[in-house]
């Protein structure tokens, strides 16, 4: 009888912790997520290209599909949105990207991206904007961004961003009028990074200055480690290698909503 009385226990457990992970399959299934990518393909006076980080796009892609949530891709000008081509070298691969190279529908996403005027804020659950140098130029006063986010935040519908991404931040503003990272916790990719990279006398303005300029609460680690931080509904990563961390932050919100 005992025997019995624990099979059937276990049975019952078993069964309430499928039921509970059916029904967080189907609240995320239900879900839907805007990615913002840039348009801007110029690294600066140097002749080079830039774009988006394509890890930077990849891991967080992946991640919500893999959570059964929809993902639909925009940019400011539509069409194709360009990758940078420093992070396509075979130092930067990491599984999420060469599943990126092997996904021939995903790769038409890209080159197919929406206009971000024709993105509706009641459509979405969130949105999450993939770093690379190119949102420096594009994205950071791109009125239309700008207010997108203001429409997500005044929704209570989470924003994240991750490396660069974070710029487009800067001058977004709350209903008072102050700045929305103002006093918050945030991070993006450092003076630090940026000087390894060799690329602080090019881009238009450092992050991690203007973050602290505007009245965040800049945080960081050691360059390339990974770091995520979440104050509220702004989620920000520090740099590539952070951008796994972001997703997770992001779905963690989007499960407890």
């Amino acid at each position: 009888m005992k025997k019995i009385t624990s099979l059937l226990l276990a049975a019952m457990v078993a069964g309430s912790v499928f039921t509970t992970s059916a029904m967080a399959d189907a609240k995320m299934s239900s879900k839907k997520i805007l990615m913002v990518l840039t348009s801007h393909a110029k690294l600066g006076n140097t002749g080079k290209k830039t774009g988006f980080w394509i890890e930077e796009f990849a891991t967080p892609y992946y991640a919500f599909k893999d959570a059964g949530i929809e993902v639909v891709l925009a940019s400011p000008s539509g069409g194709q949105a360009p990758i940078d081509p420093t992070s396509e070298l075979n130092d930067y691969q990491t599984p999420s990207t060469v599943r990126y190279y092997a996904d021939s529908d995903t790769q038409r996403a890209i080159a197919n991206t929406l206009v971000l005027t024709e993105a509706n804020v009641e459509e979405f659950d969130a949105v999450f904007y993939p770093g690379g140098h190119g949102p420096l130029w594009d994205l950071t006063e791109n009125s239309d961004s700008i207010q997108l986010i203001e429409r997500f935040l005044a929704a209570n519908k989470p924003v994240a961003a991750v490396c660069h991404a974070p710029a487009v931040l800067l001058n977004v503003k709350d209903s008072s009028g102050e700045y929305v990272i103002k006093g918050k916790t945030i991070t993006g990719f450092s003076n630090g990074e940026e000087a390894a990279v060799q690329l602080i006398d090019i881009v238009p303005f450092l992050l991690e200055d203007e973050i602290i300029k505007r009245g965040g609460d800049y945080q960081k680690v050691n360059n390339w480690h990974a770091f995520a931080v979440e104050d509220g509904l702004i989620i920000t990563g520090q740099n590539p290698q952070s951008a796994e961390l972001v997703a997770q932050k992001l779905l963690n919100q989007l499960n407890a909503k």
